[in-house]
């Protein structure tokens, strides 16, 4: 009816909205961690063994860090970053003196000093709300050269609500198709429990 004034649009706190650093704070803090593998996944493990020159790369939201630790002990230079406080203590822990540029850094403002050679995906594009996807695909796309590598799991599928946000292949292709092309794609060996067999190992090839 004219005249009155419109409910306000209830704005959810920190801690519930997955775009800023106090929802993951929360879930590390409490040890809530489903997407933490403990390790390194097989795909991950065996793309990096089969590299014959280190790829200098970057890990955005890397968690606790389990790969950037692999990449360490195999030589390759690994900058690692999680706008998460409480991840990156976490990550610290786990890294202890391996040789990694572990950073306290959005993804989105980021500002390396030069290109990487690979950028590693596991669990990011999914915990970020789908408003968000299109400027992760141009920023993948600024942070690597011609023929730099993106490489990682994708979560597949059709689920609307997250984190962990499903994401259909002809999505993710609108998102990096212009930039990229498509060089692997298999279903991921040992997926974990919260994504439901829905991760696909993918490499994908800047132009």
């Amino acid at each position: 009816m004219s005249g009155q004034t419109p409910f306000p649009t209830r704005i959810k706190p920190p801690e519930q909205r997955p775009e800023l650093p106090e929802f993951w704070d929360k879930r590390f803090g409490a040890g809530v961690m489903p997407w933490d593998a403990g390790g390194v996944p097989a795909e991950f493990a065996a793309f990096v063994a089969s590299r014959t020159q280190p790829l200098a790369t970057l890990i955005p939201g890397c968690g606790s860090a389990w790969e950037a630790a692999c990449l360490a002990a195999a030589g390759w230079p690994v900058t690692a970053l999680d706008f998460s406080p409480t991840a990156i203590a976490q990550a610290r822990q786990i890294l202890g003196p391996a040789a990694v540029d572990l950073r306290c850094a959005d993804f989105f403002s980021f500002a390396p000093a030069r290109p990487y050679d690979l950028i590693y995906e596991r669990a990011f594009l999914c915990a970020l709300p789908r408003k968000l996807w299109a400027d992760w695909g141009h920023r993948v796309a600024e942070l690597l050269p011609p023929g730099g590598l993106l490489a990682g799991y994708f979560y597949i599928c059709d689920q609307p609500k997250g984190p962990p946000f499903g994401i259909l292949a002809e999505q993710l292709n609108e998102l990096l198709a212009a930039q990229f092309a498509l060089v692997e794609d298999i279903p991921a060996s040992d997926p974990l429990p919260v994504f439901d067999r829905g991760e696909r190992w993918q490499v994908w090839r800047r132009r």
